[in-house]
Formats: C-alpha cells, sequence, structure tokens
C-alpha cells in the first residue's frame, strides 16, 4: 500500500509523515533526503552550484547516490559513504532548493524513489509524490498550514520556539520564497492530486495531525491489516 503526503515547506508533512509509518508499520520514504543526498554529494564533489544546471543524467550517475532501507525510513550513500549525518547541514539547506528544481535531477530520481515503493508498504511525503512519483497511490493527502504556523514550526525546528517578530517574519518570507520556487517551477510543481484529501493542520497539534492521518489511511478500502492495538 502506498500513501502520499505532499505540501509546501514547514507544512508538517515529514516529521507526520515518519509518526505515521511508524504507526501503521509501513516504511517512510522522504523525498527530500534523496535530493539533499545530491547535494551533499554535489557539493563534496566540488561542482559550483552554478554549474548544476548543466547536469546530466551521466553526471548523476557519478555521484553514485542511492538510497538503502533503513531501521524504519532510508539511508541515504554515495557509494559506500553514508550521507544521512550531513544532510540537514546549513550548507545543505542554503542549496537544495536550488538542487530539487533541476529538471534532470527530478528525472534522474524517479527511478530511485519508485524503486523503494516495490514490494513494501510505504508512506511517502514531498512535493510531488501523488502527482509525479505515485499517481496511483492508494491515499493521498495534501498538507497545509498559515505561513505563520510554518514559519514558527521552521524556527522551533532549529531551537527557537519563541522567535522575536523580525525573526518570524525573515522566516516567513523565506518560506513563501520557497512557495513561490515550487509553484511555477516547470516541472512537477507543487500542487494537490486531483484526488488527494487536504488536511490544514494549522490548528492542530502535532499528536492530532497523526491520528488525523492514520485515521483516513485506515477508513481506505486499500487498507486491510487489522488495527494497530496499541495506537
Amino acid at each position: 500500500m502506498i500513501v502520499t503526503i505532499d505540501g509546501p515547506a514547514g507544512s508538517g508533512k515529514s516529521s507526520t509523515a515518519r509518526a505515521v509509518a511508524a504507526r501503521l508499520g509501513f516504511r517512510h520514504l522522504e523525498s527530500g533526503a534523496f535530493y539533499r543526498g545530491l547535494t551533499v554529494a554535489a557539493l563534496r564533489t566540488g561542482i559550483d552550484p552554478h554549474l548544476w544546471e548543466q547536469l546530466d543524467a551521466a553526471a548523476l550517475d557519478a555521484l553514485r547516490v542511492r538510497g538503502v532501507p533503513g531501521e524504519d525510513g532510508f539511508r541515504i550513500l554515495s557509494g559506500d559513504t553514508d550521507l544521512t549525518p550531513a544532510l540537514r547541514d546549513p550548507e545543505v539547506n542554503e542549496s537544495v532548493s536550488r538542487m530539487a528544481r533541476l529538471p534532470a535531477v527530478r528525472t534522474w530520481l524517479l527511478d530511485s524513489l519508485r524503486a523503494a515503493a516495490r514490494g513494501v508498504d510505504l508512506v511517502a511525503d514531498g512535493r510531488d509524490m501523488g502527482t509525479v512519483v505515485f499517481p496511483q497511490a492508494d491515499v493521498k493527502l495534501y498538507l497545509t498550514a498559515s505561513l505563520t504556523t510554518r514559519a514558527r514550526r521552521r524556527l522551533r525546528e532549529i531551537g527557537n520556539a519563541e522567535p522575536q517578530a523580525r525573526v518570524l517574519e525573515e522566516e516567513e518570507a523565506r518560506i513563501a520564497e520557497r512557495d513561490r520556487i515550487d509553484t511555477q517551477r516547470a516541472v512537477a510543481p507543487l500542487r494537490p492530486a486531483d484526488d488527494a484529501v487536504h488536511v490544514n493542520t494549522t490548528g492542530l497539534d502535532f499528536d492530532e495531525q497523526v491520528e488525523t492521518i492514520v485515521a483516513l489511511v485506515r477508513a481506505s478500502p486499500a487498507y486491510r491489516r487489522d488495527p494497530d492495538p496499541h495506537p
């Protein structure tokens, strides 16, 4: 069974997807980790980010980035080197959107992402999981939240739970710009699948988000497991 969770930056899709997968006994696929892995590999190889638009399939193959099953999700490797600990380094945060918007990169990763779903029950999160990568998914969800809520969540992730007004405004501006890039890119723009269920998480705490999505998955005709005896 495949469940997709798409949404804009800061909507809570990755953390929620991870928890939902754990509750259901599914594997979690964070598509952003694959883009981050390519970003780490390109930076470590010394490829100038301003030249990334010239990357083709052969150049991407040469980075040797792949996902391998981990305890509950996937570790990202380049050859035999585990890139997972570096995926959220500051320089990666600054550059991953440049990598993710490249058509050649998105096309190259399709096979890797789809291969990850073979033979397992999967919860996949990203920005085009339900529209491009897994258009035949059993359950498609689209998470949204207000811009302020998303900015506060991002700042909380880096330890700033009570941001000053200026800091919050700057984060809102960064997220709004990421939204603009994601929704206007030529290849696989951010948008909900036509058959996606919209979940607005603005007024929900984390546990409520997870409960809402678990209930939606279990209500699907494709779900054949017994209810979790230890919710």
